[in-house]
C-alpha cells in the first residue's frame, strides 16, 4: 500500500466514526452536548445541620442504654459462673450439669439478645434509621434541588465510599432495559 492509500483509508475511518457518534447524538437531542457534574462533602454538611447532630446525640443515648443492659446481663453470667466455681466441688454430678446448662442458656440468650439488638438490621440499626431519616430527607431533597438548579446530571459524594448521590434521569434507561426484558410498563406512552 502507497501513503496516499493509506492516508484515504485514515480519513474515511475518522469521517465513519465521526458519522456515527453524531447519529448517536442525534439520537437523544435532549441531551445537552456536554453533562455537567459535581460533588459535595455529606459529611461536612451533615456536620453543620444541627438536627442531624441532634439525631447523633439521640443515637449515641439509645446505644448506650442497650450497652448497660447488655452489660448487666453479662455481669449477672459471670456471677453466676463464678458461683459455680466456687461450689463446683461441693455439687453432684447432676448439679454440675444443671447449673452449666443454666450458665450456657444464658449466654446463649444474651447473644441472640445482643444479635437482636446490635446485629445486621437489628432494632438499633432500624432506629438509627428511623432518626436519621428526617435530616437525611431533607439533606438528599436540598441536593436535588442544587443538581436541577446547576443543571448537573451526576453529582458524586466526596465522603464515604464516593458514590453517585444524584444523576439525572433523562440518562436512566432502565426502562428501555426492562422492556428488552420484557417487563415494560404497556401503559407507558412516553418513549
Amino acid at each position: 500500500m502507497n501513503g496516499f492509500t493509506k492516508f484515504c483509508g485514515l480519513v474515511l475511518t475518522l469521517f465513519i466514526l465521526i458519522m456515527q457518534g453524531s447519529n448517536l447524538y442525534a439520537q437523544k437531542k435532549d441531551v445537552p452536548r456536554f453533562n455537567k457534574w459535581g460533588y459535595i462533602d455529606t459529611d461536612f454538611i451533615l456536620g453543620k445541620m444541627p438536627d442531624y447532630q441532634k439525631s447523633q446525640e439521640e443515637i449515641q443515648e439509645i446505644s448506650n442504654a442497650w450497652r448497660e443492659e447488655l452489660k448487666l446481663k453479662y455481669e449477672e453470667i459471670v456471677k453466676l459462673q463464678e458461683a459455680y466455681q466456687e461450689e463446683e466441688v461441693l455439687l453432684t454430678s447432676e448439679e454440675k450439669a444443671e447449673r452449666i446448662n443454666m450458665i450456657t442458656m444464658k449466654e446463649d440468650s444474651l447473644n441472640a439478645y445482643r444479635k437482636q439488638i446490635f446485629g445486621f438490621d437489628g432494632m438499633f440499626f432500624q432506629k438509627k434509621q428511623e432518626i436519621l431519616k428526617t435530616a437525611q430527607d431533607r439533606l438528599f431533597d436540598a441536593i436535588e434541588e442544587v443538581a436541577k438548579e446547576f443543571k448537573l446530571h451526576t453529582l458524586f459524594d466526596k465522603a464515604g465510599d464516593k458514590n453517585i448521590i444524584y444523576v439525572n434521569p433523562i440518562h436512566d434507561y432502565s426502562d428501555y432495559v426492562l422492556e428488552k426484558l420484557g417487563l415494560g410498563d404497556s401503559n407507558d406512552t412516553v418513549k
